[in-house]
């Protein structure tokens, strides 16, 4: 539906009519090839009941619209206009083209929203705001609220039980898989090329770390810390086929040659330097995967990997 011509000021070119509302064009498009202009609105509603042009009847469908012309946009947009909020009071005569941004600062348009005066916090058409009953509308909100979390707790418990079905799958997957390594050596290529692209997207999704204080080391890890270190591991995604190997290689009882007592430490303490570490997230732990360190001595490095606990220095 385009706008009333009566609102305008002067006259208005037929060209610019509408032929189905007899309303100056709103949103005009233009038919392919007789170029008559309609109402968006309009046009879209006519060809729903029949595709042709209602002015001389040319088959058309709505996907053949097209823009009109920019100086048929020009001549809209230069037109002059009334406010729709006239009769409540406003005054105003603008160009059509900024009619838009006047109605929604119009004071005078009955529909703007201004907020509730009694302080719930609500914002309500203004001609609304007499009618309004903050304690009813507190209740409406709440009610939703309560239906949002309900539906979002069942959508919770179905992807809950979506995930523990996909467990379960790659358990069992995880199983045959074992079972084929063992069994199968051309299967056994395959398995473990899979398994080391994990540790690698694994790897991706940890923050590379840099070690300030390796004196902060704890070669001896109590099993609380222990504990605390595979929980982070487990949060962060750690590949459940390297997990227990990488608890173990915590301890120094585990460690390489290189690493296994303090007093090789302290004489290879500039080959630490070499280690691209990950860092376990939230705790002064970093991980030392054997993925993304090739380069380094076998004697610093176990496969798959280590996991070093400090005290500090963890940046």
């Amino acid at each position: 539906m385009g706008y009333d011509i009566n609102r305008f000021c002067g006259a208005v070119d037929e060209e610019l009519i509408c032929p189905i509302c007899v309303c100056v064009l709103e949103d005009p498009l233009q038919a392919p090839t007789c170029e008559h202009a309609f109402c968006k609105r309009c046009i879209h509603e006519w060809l729903n009941h029949q595709p042709m042009c209602p002015v001389d009847r040319q088959t058309i469908s709505a996907v053949q619209l097209r823009p009109v012309p920019r100086i048929l946009k020009n001549l809209l947009s230069r037109l002059t206009i009334t406010c729709e909020n006239q009769s409540h009071g406003c005054t105003g005569v603008f160009k059509l083209e900024v009619l838009p941004s006047h109605l929604n600062e119009c004071e005078h348009n009955p529909k703007k929203l201004v907020p509730c005066e009694s302080g719930c916090g609500f914002v309500v058409p203004k001609d609304e705001v007499k009618d309004h009953n903050c304690v009813k509308e507190l209740r409406i909100t709440v009610q939703k609220q309560k239906q949002k979390i309900n539906e979002l707790q069942n959508q919770l418990s179905e992807h809950r039980f979506l995930i523990n079905e996909l467990r379960r799958e790659t358990s069992l997957l995880k199983e045959y898989m074992k079972v084929m390594r063992l069994t199968n050596p051309s299967v056994r290529a395959i398995v473990e090329e899979i398994e080391r692209d994990e540790i690698v997207r694994w790897s991706n999704t940890l923050t590379r770390a840099r070690v300030s204080r390796w004196g902060g080391m704890i070669s001896t890890p109590d099993e609380y810390l222990q504990s605390t270190i595979r929980v982070a591991l487990i949060e962060s995604g750690c590949p459940s086929h390297i997990l227990d190997e990488l608890m173990e290689n915590c301890h120094e009882r585990n460690w390489p040659s290189g690493l296994s007592s303090l007093e090789t430490r302290q004489s290879k303490r500039r080959e630490y330097e070499k280690y691209v570490c990950r860092r376990i997230p939230c705790k002064q732990a970093v991980v030392v995967l054997q993925v993304d360190n090739p380069n380094v001595d076998a004697d610093m490095m176990s496969e798959p990997g280590l996991v070093m606990i400090f005290a500090h220095g963890v940046e």
